[in-house]
């Protein structure tokens, strides 16, 4: 182990309260494409505001179509070394959360329980009503649209969407609330995966180091925030976190 690497361990073993952030990079090791880094998602289709999905059939069913061809990708995505060290450091009790940008359930699926998760961006693995808040599963929305080009909508008349915050559609609060008291509690935050330039988000890693907080930044290019950070590390997420935690 080089220095940075013992010095990140060091800090680890430090710490009473560990907060964990995580963001596109440590998923894009799974398999899931980034959508804001160049040559992503974003760069090669326009995302679609959450206004022209309420206003828009044709908004709506494009963006549908995308969710859906998404799917194989997301089937095949499983947890990577990275999840599995998140979930180590939750196990033991030095995190008790993690705060992630992400959509794609892999936290979940490496053993984080639902309520240690704290989604800033949503969910895209399920979908619920916008009025009513019911729960949708994507297979079953999935068969109707493919056959019939059918919109999904809700028996109580709202529209279903995927259960993800889109461009224009408000943060959710709740999350936004938990993510801010994991944030204060900490003594060691550590942001992984992360541009840190999309903002509120981005502003939990900097409210960390004005409440004293160390900032462990762990991404394989420059952040926004790099110059405040106490340890910066350019390298590979999952093959970090695993030598440093001891995780295959």
């Amino acid at each position: 182990m080089d220095q940075d690497l013992r010095e990140f361990a060091r800090m680890i073993e430090a710490a009473d309260r560990i907060a964990l952030f995580t963001g596109a990079g440590i998923s894009t090791e799974s398999g899931i494409p980034d959508f804001r880094s160049p040559g992503g998602t974003w760069t090669k289709q326009r995302p679609i505001d959450f206004s022209d999905f309420i206003n828009s059939d044709e908004a709506r069913r494009e963006s549908w179509r995308r969710r859906f061809a998404m799917e194989p990708v997301l089937r095949r995505a499983a947890p990577n070394r990275g999840h599995r060290a998140v979930a180590e450091l939750i196990r033991s009790g030095k995190a008790e959360a993690v705060i992630t940008q992400n959509i794609d359930g892999l936290h979940q699926d490496s053993g984080i329980p639902d309520d240690q998760v704290i989604e800033l961006h949503g969910n895209t693995t399920y979908a619920h009503c916008l009025d009513c808040g019911t729960r949708f599963e994507i297979e079953s929305l999935r068969v109707d649209f493919e056959q019939d080009r059918i919109i999904p909508h809700c028996a109580c008349g709202g529209w279903v969407k995927t259960a993800t915050v889109s461009f224009g559609q408000s943060m959710p609060l709740n999350e936004m609330r938990r993510a801010e008291r994991e944030t204060l509690q900490a003594d060691l935050f550590v942001a992984i995966g992360s541009s840190l330039v999309v903002y509120p988000a981005a502003g939990f890693p900097e409210l960390a180091k004005r409440n004293g907080s160390a900032l462990v930044i762990l991404n394989l290019l420059e952040t926004g925030l790099d110059e405040i950070a106490d340890l910066v590390l350019n390298r590979p997420i999952g093959d970090t976190l695993g030598a440093v935690l001891g995780v295959d």
